[in-house]
């Protein structure tokens, strides 16, 4: 009994060795790229290895080493066609020019035992767009030019909002269509826009002067320079009037000064 235990558990020691043990082996890649999945494995000469797409999906790869053959059949719907590539020598499974469909779960085994693995293949991102909004009273005293930084046709990627190195807002987004809106006045040139996943990312830097033109609404950002015109003006008529008070306090000492003389 004791000798049975032992051998049992000698193989239940093997059999994590070979994959080690029940854990899930992630994986990520950006569309249009290739990942190549490794079996981790010592392999011996007369090892049937097979590749399945999903938990006991179906076949999409087969390397039998003892016929040194490898089939790789097209499949029901044909979705790895022409993009997988098996290697006899190690066991591993290449997937060529991924797509996102290509995400998900592939499970590989061999002598019995399986191993798997998860693959994300995540969309090439696109650039946001930062615009400028205007308000939707344009004649309310509390108008502001708003700000929106948007995407679309994304999923799994996180959209954030960035005033140089600090996030300010941000926000994960999985379906389509999504945007993000930041309320702010008159930003300077250190905020920024930037859309990522965990492999990848895509920034927009804000052009200030630009967006500020192109609100006409905006009560303080558009008419920032106007506002700054009148304050000038404002300072050079109060110069001007303490000068003609002092030039005529001036001229009325000197008269009487000259009076009295006389």
């Amino acid at each position: 009994m004791f000798h049975t235990f032992a051998f049992c558990c000698l193989c239940c020691c093997c059999l994590v060795g070979m994959f080690g043990g029940d854990a899930v082996k992630s994986v990520s890649v950006m569309e249009g790229d290739s990942v190549t999945l490794n079996s981790d494995t010592e392999l011996k000469d007369d090892d049937l290895i097979e590749w399945r797409f999903g938990t006991n999906g179906p076949l999409i790869a087969q390397i039998n080493r003892e016929l040194d053959e490898i089939f790789i059949p097209d499949g029901t719907d044909g979705r790895f066609r022409d993009r997988l590539k098996a290697d006899d020598q190690t066991g591993s499974l290449t997937i060529m020019n991924t797509r996102t469909t290509d995400s998900g779960l592939y499970e590989v085994t061999i002598r019995g035992s399986k191993a798997t693995f998860t693959v994300t293949v995540y969309a090439c991102l696109s650039v946001p767009v930062i615009f400028s909004e205007s308000p939707q009273n344009s004649s309310s005293s509390s108008s502001s030019c708003s700000l929106v930084c948007s995407v679309v046709n994304v999923s799994h990627v996180t959209l954030s909002w960035y005033k140089g190195i600090s996030v300010l807002s941000s926000i994960s987004v999985s379906d389509l269509n999504r945007s993000l809106s930041l309320h702010l006045e008159c930003l300077d040139d250190s905020y920024s826009c930037v859309l990522n996943n965990p492999i990848s990312n895509q920034t927009t830097y804000l052009n200030n002067t630009e967006l500020c033109h192109t609100c006409p609404d905006c009560t303080f950002c558009c008419h920032f320079s106007e506002t700054v015109s009148r304050l000038v003006i404002s300072a050079l008529v109060g110069v001007a009037a303490v000068f003609i008070v002092v030039y005529d306090i001036t001229s009325r000492k000197v008269e009487q000064k000259n009076s009295e003389q006389t």
